[in-house]
């Protein structure tokens, strides 16, 4: 990847002398962020049931003089705290903190709850000591169940993003990445009703749910060859059955469908459904289509000015982010992030902490996470992130670029209502 450029920025950002004010605030927060990292990592909680590491966070701010209110918009584990004045631009720093089943922070989450908190925190001292250092108001929001339950969409329909002028978030990763593709994600389970019958005597009295179920499958697999490069289809037959002796009168299948673009996760999921009815003719069977047990994940759509004076911030930290393009879009995987894309301006970048080769959701990944390189991107990530809020309350031509960008890009989408 050497000699490929990062995304320049056009625009001044923040005064300089402010600026380096805010990062020696992050960096005075070193200590405080590693142990985000390895507290977070010792004690893994999934998705709904961080209390314990919900709870270490808002500690943690109130240690430094700030007031967090922990159970809200709709979650028990849901973190806002704010910072500032209502005369001016709102931005949002989200901080994430869920783990996996089994593999723990194979996501590095514990990562990405470090670099937020520490970069709402920098702020806040920062205007604490110089109430003229910025105008505007700053939001930290912890949001919990990222993994497979779309927490932030559960937020957002509570109220969360309302007000705000942008959000910002980073990622822990195998490179850094200003601009990274990440799919859109919906739920599919289809159950097939048949009719039992005795699988030796009387086969022909029965209607095979299995059999609609495997003939799914299989129309699943041929869709594959048809697949843009960036659509994915994964599936599993949860229930087939009971005994070999009885033929199946209840088959379930679970799926996931995801893609690049809202309108392709859209068009996907008409093929999905037509294929579940196409089986169930076939074996003639009744069916039951059912979307979105968790609400639905849009693909992220990143704001390109935001971006760029986050690349300045981590130019100041010796990183050089990748531009989109870079690495290869089939490395892609999903984040309720998107939603709140599609609602307001944001941005979800990438910071190494692992090897390029090292793939997320693994126990490799999850050593990364709790390693001294996982400490450096939780610390540039705080920094990063103060820096690019702070670039964006200060600079109301950045703030009119990243607004006209939004509108252009489609501006707000009815989430909640646009696969109904």
């Amino acid at each position: 990847m050497q000699g490929v450029e990062s995304i320049p920025s056009e625009f001044p950002g923040a005064p300089s002398d402010v600026t380096a004010v805010v990062e020696a605030t992050a960096e005075s927060l070193a200590d405080d962020l590693n142990d985000v990292v390895h507290v977070l990592h010792a004690h893994p909680e999934t998705a709904f049931n961080e209390h314990r590491s919900a709870a270490y966070l808002v500690n943690l701010l109130s240690r430094h003089g700030i007031e967090a209110q922990l159970g809200v918009h709709g979650v028990d584990t849901a973190i806002r705290a704010e910072i500032g004045s209502a005369d001016g631009p709102a931005i949002a720093v989200l901080a994430e903190y869920d783990a996996l089943p089994e593999v723990g922070h194979a996501c590095g989450h514990n990562v990405i709850a470090a670099a937020g908190v520490g970069a709402f925190i920098a702020l806040a001292k920062t205007l604490q000591a110089n109430p003229q250092a910025f105008r505007g108001r700053v939001v930290f929001l912890g949001t919990p169940a990222e993994e497979g339950h779309s927490g932030k969409e559960v937020l957002a329909r509570h109220g969360a993003f309302e007000g705000l002028g942008a959000a910002v978030m980073v990622h822990p990763y195998g490179y850094d990445l200003a601009d990274q593709v990440w799919l859109g994600r919906r739920l599919l389970t289809i159950t097939y009703n048949g009719v039992a019958a005795h699988a030796s005597a009387q086969p022909f009295m029965g209607r095979n749910a299995l059999d609609a179920a495997n003939l799914a499958y299989q129309g699943i697999g041929l869709l594959r060859q048809q697949l843009p490069p960036v659509d994915r289809v994964h599936a599993i037959i949860s229930e087939g059955g009971t005994r070999p002796s009885v033929i199946p009168e209840r088959a379930v299948l679970k799926l996931y469908a995801r893609s690049k673009f809202p309108e392709t996760l859209r068009d996907l999921s008409s093929r999905l459904e037509e294929i579940a009815r196409g089986a169930a003719l076939m074996a003639g069977t009744g069916v039951d289509i059912d979307w979105d047990e968790h609400p639905p994940s849009l693909p992220v759509r990143t704001n390109s000015a935001l971006t760029g004076r986050w690349v300045a911030a981590q130019h100041r930290r010796g990183r050089n982010p990748l531009p989109a393009g870079v690495v290869s879009e089939t490395l892609a995987a999903s984040t309720d992030f998107g939603n709140v894309s599609y609602r307001i301006p944001g941005i979800h970048p990438l910071i190494s902490i692992a090897a390029p080769d090292l793939a997320l959701h693994t126990r490799a990944f999850a050593a990364a996470a709790d390693s001294p390189a996982a400490e450096s991107g939780a610390l540039d990530g705080a920094c990063g992130l103060a820096v690019t809020m702070l670039d964006y309350l200060c600079d109301p031509e950045l703030r009119t670029r990243v607004a006209e960008e939004f509108a252009a890009q489609g501006g707000i989408i009815d989430v909640p209502g646009y696969f109904a």
